[in-house]
This record gives C-alpha cells, sequence and structure tokens, in this order.
C-alpha cells in the first residue's frame, strides 16, 4: 500500500493545470528516487484514484508487463526545463493532453506510471 500511495501522491491530482507544475511537484516533494535531483518529467493524472485502480482490473488491459487503460485520460505532463537542477530549483513546464496510460499494478493497486499513450487509429 505505501507504493500505492506513492504512486497517487506523484502522479494523481484532479485539480492540476498546466501552470501548476513547479507548485505541485515542490508541494509533494516529488524527484529522483533517492535524491535530490529533479526528476525529468513527472505526469499528472487528472482523475481521483478511484477512477485510476481500475485500470488494473477490468478498465485495463496487459501492455507488456504493464496495464494499459481502455479509456483516455486527461493528463498534464510536466518536463523540467533546466535539465540537471536539483531541488528546490526544478522549473517545468506543463502540457495538457488526452491519453491512455500505461501503469504497473502489484495485487490490484497502481504503484508505477510508465507512460502515456499516443492513440491513433483506435476509432476515436
Amino acid at each position: 500500500i505505501a507504493r500505492y500511495k506513492k504512486f497517487i501522491n506523484q502522479h494523481i491530482n484532479g485539480k492540476m493545470s498546466q501552470t501548476r507544475c513547479d507548485a505541485e511537484i515542490s508541494k509533494r516533494g516529488i524527484s529522483k528516487p533517492d535524491s535530490n535531483e529533479c526528476k525529468e518529467t513527472n505526469t499528472f493524472i487528472l482523475a481521483r484514484p478511484k477512477q485510476v485502480k481500475p485500470v488494473c482490473g477490468r478498465a485495463g488491459e496487459p501492455y507488456g508487463q504493464m496495464r494499459k487503460s481502455l479509456q483516455p485520460f486527461h493528463v498534464v505532463v510536466c518536463t523540467l526545463k533546466n535539465q540537471g537542477a536539483r531541488h528546490p530549483h526544478c522549473q517545468y513546464g506543463g502540457a495538457s493532453r488526452t491519453r491512455r496510460i500505461a501503469i504497473k499494478c502489484e495485487q490490484g493497486f497502481p504503484v508505477h506510471f510508465d507512460s502515456d499513450i499516443v492513440v491513433i487509429n483506435e476509432g476515436y
């Protein structure tokens, strides 16, 4: 459950906007694992945990070692502008997208965000 809570902290924010990357990443203490280096990119899913968790079950399908959502989600992708920076000097640019998401699940809980998937020619 600890990894699920970390996933929620790092990747779920129903009120996220493109302009809030710096504030949210700072507030949530998001950095590269075991360091204070700024993460190159971080994606926030505009949803509630209970909307993302079902991707580990019926709302998702196998995608390599991951699960891919059947439906697209609104996401904000925060990309580091000042490469190699360390907290608290991380500066991010944000972009809004609508994407299917790929996540790793353990015991039915999302524990890792893998990627957002550009969906082409899938009927929507």
